[in-house]
């Protein structure tokens, strides 16, 4: 799992900074090499090249089938929505055994 890429997106890209924040604070206390930034929804496209995760928080749950057509050709790129449980509490632990948990 080492060296992921993740994107997270959420509307404006700030409470997703905080969350991209905990999950790297929580990647480094594991010793997972973990790339994760925060961007807005209208630049997803933008990185879609780039990664190997995208993370969409639950309030744009309404994004998941255009993401699912736009990853249709790039079957490495696993994507998520983020669960509210998590994602209200910026529970970066948890939101990083959501990454995981789609790679094994």
């Amino acid at each position: 799992m080492d060296g992921l890429k993740v994107l997270l997106v959420c509307g404006s890209g700030a409470s997703s900074g905080f969350m991209a924040a905990n999950i790297r604070k929580t990647a480094a206390a594991r010793g997972i090499k973990m790339s994760v930034t925060a961007r807005s929804e209208s630049e997803i496209e933008n990185y879609i090249d780039e990664i190997d995760c995208l993370m969409i928080g639950p309030h744009l749950a309404y994004l998941m089938d255009e993401m699912e057509e736009i990853l249709a050709d790039r079957p490495n790129v696993k994507a998520a929505l983020m669960k509210p449980e998590y994602y209200s509490h910026l529970d970066g632990e948890k939101a990083l055994d959501h990454i995981l948990s789609l790679f094994e």
